[in-house]
């Protein structure tokens, strides 16, 4: 009688527990199939990235040679001996198209910096020097665009393992967009254009770099989506420079994040994991 009711019980608790094994079993096959999903989607991406990529490059290579030709045809020009208006009208649309390719030719450079896989090679590195390199490189940059450049770095060193050649390229390109927004806003009102200022900063785990612009901030609505690729608020901006910052931030295990008041400018912070 005791092995009927344990014979009972055992069969009673797995006809119980039928649902839930059930209910998991479901679940265990919907995941496997978004996983199997989202690796279809990881290869589309990665052959389309490819291909796109190899387009961009065979693109690259006509447009270096219409720039030639352009500046050729500019210098023949020059000499030829026709009615001088007529020259100066030639030129000044042959100069029209140097400027196009040129100007396409940077699209697609910063298109490649984007698209293309980031190969990390990171050292050991001093936070500090690799801003303050930075500053003398862009210093001129700033004198022309009437921006006063100001750096804060601590005395003692602050220790980061990095790819230096590409973080200094996400660093750029922040300072280029900071540069380039507060001389739009000084050519509108006619006045200095502002500071851009680098500070420096760490505690036990994480350093920090400060890219801050006294320009005119950024709404809190569009926040986020100044790091999504074509979206520039800057008249002839490709969209690509903050979205490929993030990018090579993220890729060495940190963070991007924006501070800003509207009216007051903005905080570009990188956030790095310590040596």
């Amino acid at each position: 009688m005791i092995l009927f009711w344990l014979g009972i019980g055992v069969v009673a608790g797995v006809v119980g527990t039928l649902p839930l094994l059930l209910v998991m079993l479901r679940r265990a096959v919907h995941r496997a199939r978004e996983a199997e999903g989202e690796a279809r989607h990881s290869q589309r991406l990665s052959e389309l990235g490819s291909m796109t990529s190899g387009l961009a490059h065979e693109i690259r290579n006509p447009l270096s040679t219409v720039g030639l030709n352009a500046q050729l045809l500019h210098e023949d020009l020059i000499s030829i001996d026709v009615d001088p208006q007529q020259r100066d009208r030639l030129i000044h649309r042959v100069d029209a198209l140097a400027r196009e390719v040129d100007r396409l030719g940077h699209i697609l450079g910063d298109f490649l910096d984007f698209a293309g896989r980031v190969k990390l090679d990171p050292h050991p590195c001093d936070l500090r020097t690799i801003v303050e390199e930075l500053i003398d490189f862009y210093h001129p940059q700033c004198e022309q665009a009437g921006v006063v450049l100001r750096v804060h770095v601590p005395e003692q060193p602050v220790q980061v393992r990095v790819d230096e050649g590409l973080l200094k390229q996400a660093l750029l390109n922040l300072m280029i967009n900071a540069t380039q927004i507060m001389g739009r806003v000084a050519d509108q009102d006619g006045g200095q254009a502002g500071e851009l200022i680098l500070k420096v900063d760490q505690d036990a785990e994480s350093a920090w770099v400060h890219v801050i612009d006294t320009g005119p901030g950024i709404e809190e609505a569009d926040r986020e989506s100044i790091f999504h690729p074509y979206v520039s608020k800057r008249k002839g901006g490709t969209g690509l420079g903050l979205p490929t910052a993030r990018r090579i931030v993220e890729e060495h295990g940190g963070r991007l994040r924006v501070d800003s008041v509207v009216g007051d400018g903005s905080d570009f912070v990188i956030m790095l994991p310590r040596a």
